[in-house]
């Protein structure tokens, strides 16, 4: 109970910094490069993660980073959990993006702080918005910017790794950036199996060999998709 309610207040404590923090950084905008901005922006989200975890007692292990290539790329990850976000933020190098669910506009500061990372919102009951979330984001890989994916489209909650729906693949293709595969195992121990309440548990995060897009574009979809599923699901056994 103590470790949810510390989590918590940091995570919706934290917001007022990072308000404060956006305001400088997008000053500071006009007169940067789109890398060094990126990196700039993704300082206070680390740091916002990196107590999130703190605050959960969770010990991380990552596997991999030396594998993650230079420049922009799809990251394309399992989702256990509502702490996968989190632990992939405090845990990469790497200034990223993601694609989240139109329903985190309704917070204070957290969407337009997301919107300067450049992660794209998505109606999941709508299929233009679906459609539209790939033009989107296949736009932002073309600009230099890296996105994560959880191409599951919903938490497995631990269970089996579930089905890839294939609009990672069209947006690879499309941009023509390197996938790079992520394993992760262990958030859903934090919080889903715990009846909501959060406890601390071992993670581990597995960055795994990059794909080009020479590899990928030349195969079918379904090929495709098959292969990166099947990078994820052997690391996670």
């Amino acid at each position: 109970m103590l470790s949810s309610i510390r989590t918590f207040s940091f995570l919706f404590g934290y917001l007022p910094v990072a308000a404060l923090k956006l305001q400088r950084f997008q000053k500071q905008k006009p007169h940067m490069t789109t890398e060094e901005y990126d990196e700039l922006i993704h300082t206070e989200p680390r740091k916002w993660a990196s107590g999130i975890m703190k605050r959960t007692k969770s010990e991380v292990a990552v596997e991999g980073l030396h594998l993650l290539p230079e420049g922009p790329v799809l990251l394309v990850s399992n989702h256990e959990g509502n702490f996968d976000i989190p632990v992939i933020l405090s845990s990469l190098p790497k200034p990223f993006g993601f694609i989240s669910k139109k329903e985190v506009k309704k917070f204070p500061v957290i969407p337009t702080y997301m919107e300067d990372m450049n992660c794209v919102f998505i109606d999941r009951t709508d299929r233009r918005s679906a459609l539209k979330s790939i033009g989107e984001t296949a736009e932002k890989l073309k600009q230099g910017h890296s996105i994560l994916i959880f191409p599951e489209g919903t938490r497995s909650k631990g269970e089996a790794l579930g089905e890839f729906k294939a609009g990672f693949m069209r947006i690879a293709v499309d941009a023509q950036v390197p996938i790079v595969p992520i394993a992760i195992k262990g958030t859903a121990n934090i919080m889903e199996k715990n009846n909501n309440q959060i406890k601390p548990a071992d993670v581990l995060l597995r960055i795994l060999s990059p794909i080009p897009p020479e590899v990928f574009t030349g195969l079918p979809s379904k090929e495709g998709i098959k292969l990166v599923r099947n990078a994820i699901e052997q690391a996670l056994d």
